[in-house]
């Protein structure tokens, strides 16, 4: 499996809990050569997920970025919600092996973390392996395909 480098448009978004992770994360992708497109939030003040999750979703959704990294306090909310938005795959993920198969099974394009359930160490090699792993197509392309026939008869 060849691992994709080249730099593409990243949206990020989180809730006050997850405030701090996306800083870091968003310095990160930067030094990277990743282009982001912040949706907020911007600080630690309390605030409704979905307001913020949306946003990136639907960026993905509309082409305007290739893919997108939501983060709240358990990363359940994010993901429910950003599946909700039609072309959105959203992962949450807690490991490394779970980053590199949501991309490599599922063609993954928006990525979500609980801050309060990742260990600190892990977090850049979740990150990396999520944005490195390409597709593999084959067997998968079948299902995600399935996945893309309901949305365009049922959203």
């Amino acid at each position: 499996m060849k691992l994709s480098t080249k730099p593409f448009k990243i949206a990020l978004a989180c809730d006050h809990r997850g405030f701090f992770l996306k800083e870091k994360i968003k310095k990160y992708l930067e030094k990277k050569g990743h282009p982001t497109l912040d949706f907020g939030t911007d600080s630690e003040v309390s605030v409704d997920y979905p307001d913020y999750i949306l946003k990136a979703a639907e960026s993905v959704s509309d082409g305007k970025t290739a893919r997108a990294i939501g983060i709240c306090y358990t990363g359940i909310g994010s993901s429910i919600i950003a599946n909700k938005v039609k072309g959105v795959r959203a992962s949450l993920v807690k490991s490394v092996r779970e980053a590199k198969l949501t991309r490599a099974h599922n063609n993954s394009n928006m990525l979500i973390l609980g801050s309060g359930f990742l260990k600190k160490q892990n977090i850049i090699a979740i990150l990396e392996a999520w944005l490195k792993t390409p597709f593999e197509g084959g067997r998968h392309e079948r299902r995600v395909h399935k996945i893309s026939n309901y949305e365009k008869k049922h959203l």
